[in-house]
């Protein structure tokens, strides 16, 4: 995310950004060999726990996978609006 995009905020997504994103994703699963289904899997439970501590922007949210050799890495891009003082049970 740029300076200004911090500074003043995204624009909402456009059909084209939405399906250029998930046509992303599809070229990430396939890279590192992860089933659609478990992705989707650890995706909301990913997000299940970051949600007990803090409310989250689900619309800017950016997963991905990157495989290098036999390695393989998750990068999880989550705003976070405001850290919860309570935590949710």
């Amino acid at each position: 995310m740029s300076f200004f995009e911090r500074l003043f905020g995204k624009q909402e997504k456009t059909a084209k950004t939405v399906a250029k994103d998930r046509l992303r994703m599809v070229l990430i699963q396939d890279r590192a060999s992860i089933p659609a289904p478990l992705m989707e899997q650890m995706r909301r439970e990913i997000l299940a726990v970051v949600r007990r501590y803090a409310e989250i922007d689900e619309r800017e949210l950016d997963l991905s996978v990157e495989r290098e050799g036999e390695a393989v890495a998750l990068t999880a891009n989550i705003p976070i609006r405001r850290v919860r003082s309570e935590i949710a049970a």
